[in-house]
């Protein structure tokens, strides 16, 4: 007779959910649809139910945001929950700062990691928490969100059906204009601009461009970069202005293997003339590609137009209308939401998962190596890096 045991409820420990990414990408768009819909759906048809439970300092939001979502439980004691026998997941979305020694904590207690990035200030940091997991036994995940987006699915589609040919180089353009907070309020929080908090875009963002950067191409071989503080001063959430010890913008060119050129900017201090926040331009010798968040055109060589320069005349041909769009030919949910499905089938089947603590460390390493080629003026080559 088949087993008719429902499946555990898989708890988890969600810390730092009263942030933005936190709360709206992975606990109202990932975690509650989860739930709302009788738990994850495995390969076999059964779904296995999970139950957040909320973490975090502000009593007072977590209480709110339980009562508004019908969530059971809430603590503000980290170091209990992660006592608790029966928390079998630990998720983190804290400031940065806290982050490696709230997750190192989780796995020595036995818990199964799910983290936002960087996972760490320090590659040291970075390659010790590979280190615990190794040594726990313990699923560890990193988000990769960009990866699972509709743009960049499709843009992996066309390398792998080899439609660009021979790859010859990938842009990027990543930003916005963020206000500085004195006449319209800052659209991310101050500690972001302050270094000693752990602020910085190379910080943020090297991150998601190497496992970008190693999801589309291959791997990164050495940096050349130029950070800086486009805006030095500030004001907080107070309305107080402080300095911006971080930086805001920076330009970096990325060699890959193969051969391969990555240019990435990335910038807070920027005006958007673009379709969408964040795209990439792969251009190879049979045909080239430009996706965003959720849409990818692509042009091939054969109908590459023969545009001639002429500063003297109007350019008169339509570029952008030359270019395909690239269809999705699936339903793609939240990026997100899906990488959180996966994590969890991998969870409920022990195995690892595919973004992993290495994964991870490998982006801080580039944010580390980024700003010391920006300080020092020149290339740096990424060694690889292994436990």
């Amino acid at each position: 007779m088949p087993d008719s045991t429902p499946p555990r409820t898989l708890r988890i420990a969600m810390n730092g959910v009263t942030g933005r990414m936190g709360y709206r990408q992975h606990l109202m768009r990932s975690i509650l649809p989860i739930r709302d819909a009788g738990g994850v759906l495995l390969p076999d048809g059964t779904r296995v139910p999970v139950e957040p439970i909320l973490v975090g300092r502000n009593g007072a939001k977590l209480a709110e945001l339980a009562e508004q979502h019908g969530i059971a439980e809430w603590s503000t004691d980290a170091a209990a929950v992660l006592a608790d026998p029966s928390i079998d997941i630990y998720f983190d979305a804290q400031v940065t700062s806290r982050r490696a020694e709230a997750l190192a904590a989780a796995m020595k207690a036995g818990k199964h990691i799910f983290t936002e990035k960087p996972t760490a200030e320090t590659l040291a940091e970075a390659v010790e928490l590979a280190r615990v997991a190794a040594n726990a036994g313990v699923t560890a995940g990193v988000v990769h969100d960009k990866l699972y987006l509709p743009g960049l699915v499709k843009l992996r589609r066309l390398v792998d059906e080899g439609f660009f040919g021979r790859i010859l180089s990938l842009r990027g353009e990543f930003g916005y204009w963020v206000f500085e907070g004195d006449g319209q309020p800052a659209q991310r929080p101050s500690w972001n601009y302050r270094a000693e908090d752990g602020g910085g875009i190379v910080v943020d963002m090297f991150c998601h461009w190497n496992y970008v950067l190693e999801g589309l191409l291959g791997k990164v071989e050495a940096v050349t970069a130029k950070a800086t503080t486009h805006i030095p001063t500030r004001w907080d959430e107070q309305g107080k202005p402080y300095p911006a010890t971080a930086d805001d913008a920076a330009y970096g060119i990325f060699e890959m293997e193969g051969g391969v050129i990555a240019q990435i900017n990335s910038s807070w201090a920027v005006r958007v003339y673009r379709d969408e926040l964040v795209e990439f331009q792969i251009d190879g010798t049979h045909g080239s590609a430009v996706a965003g968040l959720r849409t990818c055109v692509a042009q091939h060589r054969s109908h590459t137009p023969k545009p001639v320069w002429n500063p003297d005349l109007p350019v008169t041909e339509p570029f952008r209308d030359q270019w395909l769009e690239v269809p999705a030919n699936a339903d793609l949910d939240n990026g997100f939401k899906l990488q959180w499905e996966e994590f969890l089938t991998d969870v409920v089947n022990e195995r690892p998962h595919r973004y992993g603590l290495l994964s991870a460390a490998r982006g801080v390493q580039l944010a580390e190596l980024g700003l010391r080629s920006s300080a020092e003026g020149r290339r740096i080559e990424i060694p690889e890096v292994t436990l």
